[in-house]
């Protein structure tokens, strides 16, 4: 879905604040959990305020590259491996590892990483429909072509009313 779909879903960093706190209440009874892996770079931001709530501390990174002109999903690219460190953590195929995520749209992003963490709790923020499967707990699911922009992408701007974008 690129960013010139009709359907749009603005987030602002007090909404984005308060859906992943959500997300760290849902996830509290998941746990515990001895690590986090975000998935860059929409992963950092929830990562950070679900470590917070729940008290984790080691926090690595996992980087991925799949939206490489902001419109359009193209070819996967692992730019960073998760850290053997993390990787020998309980069972050592993520037992006791949390992933987030801000949006799982397609899937294909977290397949990737639960190829190399097959016990690992996925969540993320948002979920659309075709990555819902792949992912253990989310907040809010957005349809398909509905395309969010996040508070860290977005500048102070006009929103045009949904009526005069609309067809009908």
């Amino acid at each position: 879905m690129s960013p010139t779909s009709p359907k749009a879903f603005p987030v602002s960093w007090d909404q984005f604040h308060r859906d992943a706190r959500a997300l760290a209440w849902r996830l509290a009874s998941a746990g515990p959990f001895e690590a986090i892996v975000c998935i860059t770079r929409g992963g950092l931001v929830p990562a950070a305020i679900v470590a917070r709530e729940l008290d984790v501390r080691l926090i690595e990174s996992v980087c991925i590259a799949s939206y490489h002109d902001y419109k359009n999903q193209g070819e996967l690219h692992v730019l960073k491996d998760i850290a053997p460190s993390i990787k020998a953590l309980g069972d050592g195929k993520g037992k006791g590892v949390l992933v987030i995520d801000d949006l799982t749209d397609t899937g294909k992003t977290a397949k990737i990483v639960r190829d190399m963490l097959p016990n690992a709790h996925f969540a993320a923020v948002y979920a659309k429909p075709a990555g819902r499967p792949v992912i253990d707990t989310f907040v809010t699911e957005v349809s398909q072509d509905t395309w969010i922009y996040f508070p860290w992408d977005m500048g102070l701007a006009y929103q045009a009313p949904i009526r005069e974008g609309s067809a009908g």
